[in-house]
């Protein structure tokens, strides 16, 4: 076995990228902190043809020197919009029909390990790296998502949950590709 050269890996041009079918799949960013943990989102979600990123409040947009770090260039291939209030942007997705899940922990949350995906589009919503989401986007959701932890910790970055929700839907629903 050897590793794959970069030249063998059959990767979309972004012009393409820009031009095909994507996942049924809007990643909201609200109030994030770090622009690295941001560009990693691009960077995901470029990964897993993710629609769209909405960033709300204080996350960052780009261009920004750290989101660029760690996009990689995704900044640019991965369509966003940027939201003053997470109250907007929630509008805007009920009124495009997407089902709206928190990623955060809460009392009546569905286990990752229990979650059905349906034919519907999805915009999964991940909050602040310290507060979590805010308390009226969970009691608002269609859904509250939980990643089962068994740690001490009980905490993922960001990065991480937005990668692990990610490959949870492609498994599950299958990709487009």
């Amino acid at each position: 076995m050897q590793k794959t050269k970069n030249e063998d890996l059959n990767r979309l041009s972004p012009e393409e990228l820009k031009k095909i079918e994507k996942n049924p799949i809007v990643i909201v960013l609200d109030d994030v902190r770090s622009a690295l943990n941001i560009g990693s989102a691009f960077r995901t979600s470029d990964a897993f043809r993710v629609e769209q990123i909405y960033l709300c409040g204080i996350t960052a947009q780009p261009p920004n020197r750290d989101i660029n770090k760690t996009a990689l260039g995704a900044q640019n291939t991965v369509s966003w919009e940027y939201f003053e209030s997470i109250n907007q942007c929630l509008k805007r997705l009920k009124d495009d029909e997407y089902h709206i899940v928190a990623v955060e922990q809460a009392d009546k949350s569905t286990s990752l390990l229990n979650f059905k995906i349906e034919t519907q589009k999805y915009a999964f919503v991940f909050g602040n790296e310290v507060v979590g989401i805010h308390d009226d986007v969970v009691k608002h959701a269609d859904t509250v998502l939980e990643i089962p932890q068994y740690g001490t910790k009980h905490s993922l970055n960001i990065s991480v949950s937005i990668g692990v929700i990610l490959w949870d839907f492609i498994s599950k629903k299958g990709a487009i590709y």
